[in-house]
């Protein structure tokens, strides 16, 4: 993988450990020589991703819609970055410039991003790797949720087994790095879309 996708929060919350892990995916990415596509944003728990790229001489690759690129916002020393006209172009600019897809901690947007994604993947729309980085335990109820979608009928678990789990950086990469897709549903027309 060449390009991964972060989804995450604006945020920085209130647990340092999310923090430091976020600064640390960065730090990986740029040792592995991998480019962060990401929301284009300095501040919260997407600006540490972002520094911990930028500060160890990677990548960086932001998206951002034009109403919400403001100074305040914006990451003036990424790598490269593209200004769409929406919030939905955002996503799909992401989605294509990425070769996999890491969630860490966020909020509504996050979890926007992240269901959006695994439905399209479920759909057999991409075969994209998508990962949880789970820090401190924090996607624990989501997990869980998940469950209980399987037990009552609502989601199959091999569309679950097919979302990739760690609370490790390494150990979710190599998960990452040894996806296997699986086969589009049969009852879909991808050229029907």
């Amino acid at each position: 993988m060449k390009n991964i996708a972060v989804f995450c929060g604006s945020s920085s919350g209130n647990d340092s450990k999310i923090i430091s892990e976020a600064y640390a995916l960065g730090k990986t990415f740029a040792k592995r020589n991998i480019a962060l596509v990401y929301g284009a944003a300095k501040i919260g728990i997407m600006g540490e991703v972002a520094k911990g790229v930028l500060e160890n001489k990677g990548n960086a690759i932001g998206v951002i819609p034009e109403f919400l690129k403001t100074k305040e916002i914006v990451n003036e020393n990424l790598t490269h970055l593209i200004v769409t006209n929406s919030m939905h172009d955002r996503k799909v600019v992401i989605y294509e410039k990425s070769d996999g897809f890491i969630i860490i901690p966020g909020g509504f947007g996050t979890m926007d991003e992240f269901f959006e994604i695994t439905t399209w993947g479920q759909l057999g729309l991409h075969t994209k790797p998508i990962g949880i980085l789970n820090t401190n335990g924090y996607y624990n109820a989501l997990i869980e949720q998940s469950k209980t979608m399987v037990k009552n009928g609502f989601l199959k678990q091999e569309n679950l087994d097919a979302v990739l789990v760690s609370d490790s950086i390494d150990d979710l990469l190599e998960k990452m790095n040894n996806f296997t897709p699986l086969p589009a549903p049969k009852w879909l027309n991808k050229e029907g879309l």
